[in-house]
């Protein structure tokens, strides 16, 4: 066991290694919360139930896809590195896909199966580098800001901090209401806790607001805390009914979207936790291909057992600044998922409030990629601009991207570029352009 995942060379032990991926679990365990509530549009009150999607179900398949994913990454790829549905593209599959669009959730499953599918075999062919440097990288930072700004939006809508206003669209909620104040109160303690950088902060956050809830009243205090795990069958093999329905445009921007966000996510992931634990060798990360694949694979898995795109989690980072080193820390990670799965019965304290500062708190952390983009080249500015302002006020991830990769190749033949733009660029103009004139018709 130390000789596979090289204990002596990378200078690092069981007892380090068990941290570590405990310390990542602590760091990204809301997603178990999180994503039930999310997938299921529990914060939409007039949504149809029999359009839901089971949040018992997914608790279950977010709890296995998690530790599939963190298995793979650590027995194939063996990095530091775990897995998990990713938030902003299950706020994109909710939030998009099923409620403005109006596609059954079965049907956005089988849009993450073969995004997965796409891939591995972009993966395996060696064609994953190709799509992603045919993106310009102040496109990738301004998608993955777009989604911090879009997730924090349905944070405060979740809280009731911000609340529909029919003469400005939007306005302030009521602060008074003890919901939004449970909500605030909970932004305030994970902010505390983050800028103390402790591990786990927004884990914490959830716990302590939780707990401030019950005993105001707000949430029922649970009657037991294990519990039997809750049945897949709402949701298992779902995504293989409709994959009929995949074959229009919208469909094919749904697919797109689901594999750029996981490229973008899982490439960024990979090399910032890699650089940071000191595994990347002249400039190169040793067996990208096996990561890449292990991530793809948890996706097709995820989808299959019921859940939005499972991706690596820069969460991981917590875990090796705790001492991980290798993928003996993954396999402690996915460990303590499939432990999670007997804690269903506190899905019920985990209410829309107590969730809204953990999607508050991840949208500030995704809109660090801002001071990445060169905003002096007004080029570059208009593009990434309105990609970023886009996905909140359309509510539409899938649209702040289209409307980003229409106006990119435009600014940048006006200002003499063209041939700076990779021919994959023109090829997505052409299919955001008829995304739009599909929708209109």
């Amino acid at each position: 066991m130390k000789k596979y995942f090289q204990f002596e060379e990378l200078g690092t032990n069981y007892r380090r290694e068990f941290i570590g991926g405990l310390t990542t679990f602590l760091s990204m365990a809301y997603i178990l919360f999180v994503n039930p509530l999310t997938l299921s549009l529990a914060s939409v009150p007039d949504f149809p139930n029999e359009l839901r999607m089971d949040q018992g179900a997914v608790f279950t398949a977010t709890a296995l896809a998690a530790a599939i994913g963190s298995l793979l990454m650590g027995l194939i790829a063996r990095y530091p590195i775990a897995l998990a549905p990713g938030m902003g593209l299950n706020a994109f599959f909710a939030f998009t896909v099923v409620l403005t669009m109006g596609i059954p959730w079965q049907t956005a499953l089988s849009g993450v199966l073969v995004s997965g599918l796409i891939f591995i075999v972009l993966t395996t062919s060696g064609l994953r580098e190709k799509i992603i440097n045919s993106i310009p990288e102040e496109l990738k930072y301004a998608v993955g800001a777009g989604i911090g700004l879009f997730i924090t939006f349905v944070g405060f809508q979740n809280a009731g901090i911000i609340t529909n206003n029919d003469a400005v669209l939007v306005g302030l909620g009521n602060l008074k209401d003890g919901n939004a104040l449970l909500a605030i109160f909970g932004v305030f303690v994970t902010v505390i806790f983050m800028v103390k950088r402790i591990n786990g902060g927004i884990f914490y956050g959830m716990i302590l607001t939780a707990i401030v809830g019950m005993i105001f009243q707000l949430i029922d205090v649970p009657t037991q805390v294990v519990g039997a795990v809750p049945s897949l069958e709402p949701t298992f093999g779902a995504a293989f009914a409709n994959l009929d329905q995949l074959f229009t445009i919208q469909m094919l921007v749904v697919i797109l979207t689901f594999l750029f966000a996981d490229f973008f996510d899982t490439a960024g992931t990979l090399v910032a936790v890699a650089n940071q634990a000191g595994l990347i060798k002249e400039n190169k990360l040793p067996r990208a291909s096996k990561a890449l694949f292990a991530d793809s694979a948890a996706t097709v898995i995820g989808s299959i057992l019921g859940t939005s795109t499972t991706t690596s989690y820069i969460e991981s980072s917590a875990g090796v600044a705790a001492g991980a080193r290798t993928g003996f820390a993954s396999v402690v990670t996915a460990g303590l998922f499939l432990l999670a799965l007997f804690f269903s019965p506190l899905l019920g304290v985990i209410t829309a409030p107590v969730t809204a500062p953990a999607l508050i708190i991840v949208g500030i952390l995704m809109v660090s990629s801002l001071g990445k983009i060169d905003w002096n080249k007004f080029e570059i500015a208009v593009p990434a601009f309105l990609t970023i302002i886009a996905m909140p006020l359309t509510y539409s991830i899938a649209t702040g991207i289209a409307i980003g990769f229409i106006f990119y190749p435009v600014t940048m033949i006006v200002k003499g570029k063209a041939k700076e733009i990779h021919p994959i660029m023109y090829g997505l103009f052409i299919i955001f352009i008829l995304y739009f004139v599909f929708l209109a018709g």
